[in-house]
């Protein structure tokens, strides 16, 4: 895929996410990754979703790309569970996952992605940023709280927005219904990333 993308600059993610790494690896790309230690923190999160996941990723992506100080197309990402306006990033505890499964328990909520791409030039400036944002929305059926508290206890919604994976064993059975891409709600929006890489060719 890399070879028909043609990228004229190696191409590197910006994330520690496993997930979005075997993605990556499924389109058959190319690429090494370089975790940002961006402060994630710094960015507010009382400001609209798609804004927020895209300040983000451009964060992060803009960190890398500083940071290598080499010639590079570098991928920024981050993802967000959004019930009724309010944000639910990973968990900080099995407390706090356990409270957001049961708030996301038989309603609709939707996921958000924001991706950026920076290509950074030989001596470290930074040549092109581009960054898009993809929606999903998703509906829960109604979960019991044995189910909650099970899932929970596997430890797999812990590094998780929303405290669940949709790729999960069982996290997957308490999807009922989405609408739009579902890649995005796994992390990264493949068909959205790809587009915006041809403008890198």
């Amino acid at each position: 895929m890399q070879n028909f993308l043609h990228l004229h600059a190696p191409l590197v993610l910006a994330s520690a996410s496993p997930r979005r790494k075997k993605l990556l690896e499924q389109l058959g790309l190319e690429f090494r990754v370089v975790v940002s230690s961006f402060d994630e923190d710094i960015i507010p999160t009382d400001i609209a979703p798609a804004d927020y996941v895209q300040k983000l990723a451009r964060s992060k992506a803009l960190h890398v790309a500083e940071t290598l100080g080499e010639r590079a197309i570098i991928i920024g990402a981050d993802t967000t569970v959004v019930l009724q306006g309010y944000i639910l990033n990973k968990p900080r505890d099995s407390g706090d996952a356990v409270r957001m499964l049961s708030m996301l328990s038989n309603r609709v909520h939707e996921v958000y992605t924001g991706i950026a791409i920076v290509e950074s030039a030989a001596d470290g400036s930074i040549a092109t940023v581009v960054s898009d944002v993809s929606k999903t929305e998703v509906r829960f059926r109604a979960l019991s709280t044995d189910e909650i508290r099970w899932y929970v206890a596997t430890g797999s919604p812990l590094d998780k927005a929303g405290s669940y994976g949709i790729q999960d064993d069982f996290g997957a059975v308490f999807v009922e219904s989405i609408q739009g891409c579902y890649y995005n709600v796994v992390g990264l929006p493949l068909q959205l990333l790809y587009r915006r890489l041809q403008d890198f060719c």
